[in-house]
């Protein structure tokens, strides 16, 4: 039996992830957290001490929290256990990738879902990477979510090129396809998603990730507020638009990858309880990017709702970039 713990595990990805893991006999899951009410064990992610003392009984740990602190990895794995993380902030998976080590990183829908179609993309076409998110302004973000979102307006990164890239701009028209209900063509900007970087790392040619709301309404007001952060204050959490997603890569050429569903949260559960039974079963021993340990036929094998489809339509010509 493989014990798990899951920080955070009441929260928006928590709760249908303690879901999934609950469907896997060979697993036995605990959720972890400050509220005595909901947390099968009670633990304060900010106390060292306590933290360090509760993981040395588990097997793997999962970060569901959005409580973004490297030493919750370091404790996990001087304890004897494996790390996962759903987190898709840059400079976190860098300090990620220094742990000494058993750490999956990159899991979830965005980076995750992402990262593997795109390894495939480039698998079977040429040429740069794009890698379009697509989420529903109307689901009702945790927290955590909400706050990383509005978190990068007038922030940087780099691109590939060395350019210094200002998250939400850069917009680039893409093509959806049809039977992506709830989304038609329309523009999507730029967004400092981890998974980029390593996979321009990993692949060897440059791959960019763009983001966009379900309606271009919601995703120009995003653009336009990466200007004006201070307006994050007056714009409610719920958005315009439904809780439909939609995840798609290409390269230069070859067919596009993608896949859509209902809730982005629904859908990272998913992903990090595959991403568990992954760390499980695989001899990883140091820091490693769900795409190194993960294919488009394994995941859909595993999740079957994650239906991956390849299209003809996204071709790189259809894109328009404005800078």
């Amino acid at each position: 039996m493989t014990k798990v713990l899951v920080l955070g595990g009441y929260g928006a990805v928590g709760i249908p992830l303690m879901k999934q893991l609950a469907k896997v006999p060979e697993i036995s899951a605990y959720s972890a957290g400050r509220d005595p009410a909901r947390a099968d064990v009670v633990v304060d992610l900010k106390e060292p001490g306590a933290y360090s003392t509760v993981v040395r009984d588990f097997d793997v740990v999962v970060n569901a929290s959005g409580f973004e602190d490297v030493r919750l990895a370091d404790e996990a794995v001087r304890g004897g256990a494996a790390f996962v993380d759903i987190t898709a902030t840059s400079s976190y998976c860098e300090e990620l990738e220094a742990v000494d080590g058993p750490v999956l990183m990159g899991v979830g829908l965005a980076p995750g879902l992402t990262s593997v179609l795109a390894t495939e993309a480039h698998r079977l076409g040429d040429g740069p990477v794009d890698i379009l998110i697509g989420l529903g302004g109307g689901e009702l973000h945790g927290p955590a979510a909400t706050a990383w979102t509005y978190g990068m307006l007038g922030t940087r990164f780099p691109d590939p090129d060395g350019r210094s890239i200002r998250n939400y701009t850069g917009m680039k028209t893409f093509r959806i396809p049809a039977d992506a209900t709830g989304y038609r063509t329309g523009p999507a900007v730029r967004a400092d998603f981890s998974d980029q970087h390593a996979l321009t790392r990993d692949l060897g040619v440059p791959v960019r990730t763009y983001l966009r709301l379900d309606t271009s309404t919601a995703t120009l007001g995003l653009a336009a507020m990466t200007w004006a952060p201070a307006l994050q204050k007056v714009v409610p959490k719920k958005l315009w638009g439904s809780d439909r997603w939609v995840a798609m890569a290409r390269a230069d050429t070859g067919p596009a990858l993608w896949v859509s569903g209902r809730s982005q949260s629904v859908a990272t559960a998913a992903i990090a309880a595959r991403a568990v039974q992954v760390i499980r079963d695989a001899a990883i021993s140091k820091p490693t990017w769900f795409h190194a340990v993960e294919t488009t036929e394994s995941l859909q094998a595993a999740v079957p709702e994650l239906s991956v489809r390849q299209w003809d339509g996204a071709s790189r010509s259809s894109g328009k970039t404005v800078h």
